[in-house]
């Protein structure tokens, strides 16, 4: 018999259940102390468990934070492989942004974001993790660009994809962003703005097309 047994599926379940339970309270304390203020200490504290069990799953806070990257792909990943041409990718958008806004929990975190990124400046693992992950992010939704309408995709030409692919994740950064410094905006000034790039894009349904411009005087 092997000198390290299998752990049975409900040592293995709870294990993970310890694992997120540790992210989650790690998240929040990123969340609201910045990276440099939450101590591992605080962490422990957070999520009810000592900070030697912590240890048994990372090695220190950057691993934790290489972990909400990689639970963060992950969750962004299967969005994206649940869009479907007839959706409303602009209402989505929005409906993000607004999740943004009020920091809701199922949706990515903007402060979060932007303290990962900060730490990115400084950690070069975590700065290949986010690279990684924004590449692989783009790949595919870029993938749902290509993919023809008949399948739910988008029906683009490769260059086009390719484009449109980094200039909604261009866009969806700076809504980021946008939610944290402008807490006040509202969803149809925000509808308004974007409505005429996601249109040209194809990414909206021909209803949410942009009135013509009025053709100037003779």
């Amino acid at each position: 018999m092997n000198a390290i047994q299998r752990r049975s599926p409900r040592a293995e379940a709870k294990a993970e259940s310890q694992r997120e339970r540790i992210l989650d309270a790690a998240q929040k304390c990123f969340i609201e102390h910045g990276f440099h203020g939450a101590g591992m200490a605080l962490i422990a504290e957070t999520a009810g468990v000592s900070a030697g069990l912590i240890y048994r799953y990372f090695d220190g806070k950057h691993a934790i934070v290489l972990a909400i990257i990689a639970r963060e792909l992950e969750g962004k990943r299967a969005k994206i492989e649940e869009l479907h041409a007839r959706d409303d990718f602009l209402e989505a958008v929005i409906a993000k942004f607004r999740g943004w806004q009020a920091g809701q929990p199922e949706v990515m975190n903007a402060p979060l974001f932007l303290e990962m990124s900060a730490e990115g400046t400084r950690a070069p693992e975590v700065a290949r993790a986010i690279a990684a992950s924004d590449a692989l992010t783009r790949q595919d939704f870029e993938r749902w660009l290509l993919r023809p309408r008949a399948e739910g995709g988008v029906g683009m030409a490769a260059d086009c994809a390719r484009r449109s692919a980094l200039l909604v994740q261009c866009l969806i950064e700076g809504l980021v962003v946008r939610a944290v410094r402008d807490p006040g905006l509202d969803a149809a000034t925000l509808r308004e703005a974007l409505a005429p790039v996601f249109h040209a894009m194809g990414l909206t349904p021909a209803r949410d097309a942009p009135p013509p411009s009025p053709e100037p005087a003779p």
